[in-house]
């Protein structure tokens, strides 16, 4: 099985630079600073690092996790290219049968898969487009603040998905200010303070 490692006390600025770093939005690190399974990837994008394995949930739903106006179909192109030809062609209905996959498997409660994201409830977006990375089927998920803003049972659900996750073998790095949180899904923990990370402690401890 995989792990889930959890991050605390990063707010503000610092977090933005700190998961900017992670998603190779930000490739600025040093070399040999950002490591995916013993390699080097401090300098790659975001698309080479999602085709290495890693995919990410950002914090902010609207904007940088999804397009408002874009529908839901439109908005598995951000993360999911595998819908488009090597020549750029998009495949729309393969686009369409992927967000109504996802609006299925996860229980997303949206008027279907040409809805835009801006019509979607919090709790139904962010189970969207967590849904949209865990069916990617990655090795490494970067979740910022799963379930900050959303209602109990989606939050629930949220992770119950990232457990069964680890459970199948994929590593998890959980970036939350939500302690309770932290201690109900993470297998260790780590904390963020004045800009340095602290050992890891093993959650029982």
């Amino acid at each position: 099985a995989g792990e889930i490692v959890g991050v605390a006390g990063v707010s503000g600025n610092g977090q933005q630079e700190f998961m900017a770093a992670l998603s190779g939005e930000d490739t600025r690190a040093p070399a040999g600073s950002i490591q995916l399974f013993g390699k080097d990837i401090s300098a790659h994008p975001p698309r080479r690092r999602r085709r290495e394995g890693l995919n990410f949930v950002p914090e902010e739903r609207l904007g940088r996790g999804a397009v408002p106006t874009l529908s839901l179909a439109d908005n598995t192109l951000l993360t999911r290219t595998h819908t488009v030809s090597a020549s750029g062609w998009i495949h729309v209905g393969r686009v369409q049968r992927l967000a109504e996959e996802l609006i299925a498997r996860f229980n997303v409660r949206a008027g279907g898969s040409g809805a835009a994201a801006k019509s979607l409830s919090g709790g139904n977006l962010q189970k969207f487009i967590v849904g949209r990375e865990i069916e990617a089927k990655p090795k490494l998920l970067i979740v910022s603040q799963p379930t900050w803003g959303v209602d109990v049972g989606a939050s629930a659900q949220i992770r119950g998905e990232i457990l069964a996750l680890r459970d199948a073998g994929c590593a998890v790095l959980v970036v939350s200010e939500e302690l309770d949180e932290l201690f109900e899904i993470c297998d260790r923990l780590h904390v963020i303070a004045k800009g340095r990370l602290s050992p890891s402690v093993d959650r029982a401890q």
